[in-house]
């Protein structure tokens, strides 16, 4: 397996190369100039058109945006080889300055909704398919559908208005306090504020996930060595969990692989309803910005994770199913 995953690794390279180019490429056809957007919004800074255009054209050089696309693009990739993304165009400091804090909140977020969400889908989806057609089946089955088909922000609006506006319950949105705080108290600020936000993101993972579970057992306790195993005579528990169960995550090992690789790519409508500070806001705001350096570094974390997101999948499943040879 070590080989395999050498191998694949290493065929990872000119594949992030390739998207690394493509990427580049959409960025600057984008409409729009983000040296505009870096200049001085004081109108009094320009103290006739020539200057402003001496100071545009400053800019320009200094972010090396007077270079050709393919130079930029080769200068780009010889900063990123030697771990430096750039500067932020809005912040005006290095982009993992920007992206580290985000990337910590999104991970804290997603972490607990994706452990929730998937203990919660396998309770439920091997009970649904033990009980298939009673009522634990279908209140689950409807559960699923209304899951699947509400849009992750109308969830997240319905949660702010009853828990936060009606009842009072847990703050709107926004991060925690912690100036001023014991360590306790910051901790309790952090549960409260990430409450909301956490359920929205289970509701929907929850609703697909246990579905998912459901109909990979509900085909697993349909096979012939399910039938075999309990003319022996062992007990409903051991059929289940030993025998139904281990072959039923077969299918269920690649929604695990991407929950997992999910847990740094953030969740950006979910954090910009809520005002969380995450990795996907953060995204979103660069994007409306223009803020090409941050852009960029996020789409290749994204492009990463996704490749990565593959390779662990395949790696689940030659764990999980002794059939699967990797070489």
């Amino acid at each position: 397996m070590l080989k395999y995953t050498a191998k694949r690794i290493l065929h990872l390279i000119p594949v992030l190369l390739v998207i690394s180019m493509v990427l580049f490429g959409i960025l600057k056809a984008m409409p729009g100039d983000p040296v505009l957007a870096m200049m001085p919004q004081n109108p009094s800074a320009y103290k006739s058109p020539q200057a402003k255009q001496k100071i545009y054209n400053e800019i320009k050089r200094r972010m090396g945006y007077d270079k050709s696309i393919p130079e930029q693009y080769i200068r780009w990739l010889g900063r990123v080889l030697k771990g430096e993304l750039g500067e932020s165009n809005t912040q005006y400091k290095p982009v993992q300055q920007v992206i580290a804090q985000p990337l910590k909140n999104t991970f804290i977020l997603n972490v607990g909704s994706t452990i929730i969400a998937f203990i919660l889908s396998v309770i439920i989806g091997i009970k649904s398919a033990v009980r298939r057609g009673g009522v634990y089946d279908k209140f689950w089955q409807v559960f699923s559908l209304v899951g699947i088909s509400l849009p992750t922000f109308f969830t997240g609006l319905i949660l702010i208005f009853f828990l936060a506006f009606k009842l009072g319950w847990f703050p709107a949105g926004m991060m925690p306090i912690t100036v001023g705080l014991t360590k306790g108290e910051i901790f309790l600020s952090w549960i409260k504020h990430l409450i909301l936000p956490t359920i929205t993101l289970t509701i929907g993972s929850l609703a697909s996930t246990s579905r998912y579970v459901r109909n990979s057992m509900i085909d697993a306790l349909s096979q012939d060595y399910i039938r075999t195993a309990k003319s022996k005579g062992l007990s409903d528990k051991v059929v289940i969990y030993s025998h139904a169960f281990r072959n039923a995550m077969i299918p269920v090992v690649t929604v695990v692989a991407w929950a997992i690789v999910g847990m740094f790519s953030g969740a950006a409508i979910t954090e910009t309803i809520f005002a969380y500070n995450g990795i996907g806001k953060i995204f979103i705001d660069s994007v409306m910005q223009q803020d090409y350096n941050v852009v960029m570094a996020l789409n290749m974390m994204y492009a990463l994770l996704n490749v990565f997101g593959n390779l662990l999948a395949d790696l689940g499943y030659a764990l999980v199913d002794p059939r699967i040879r990797l070489e």
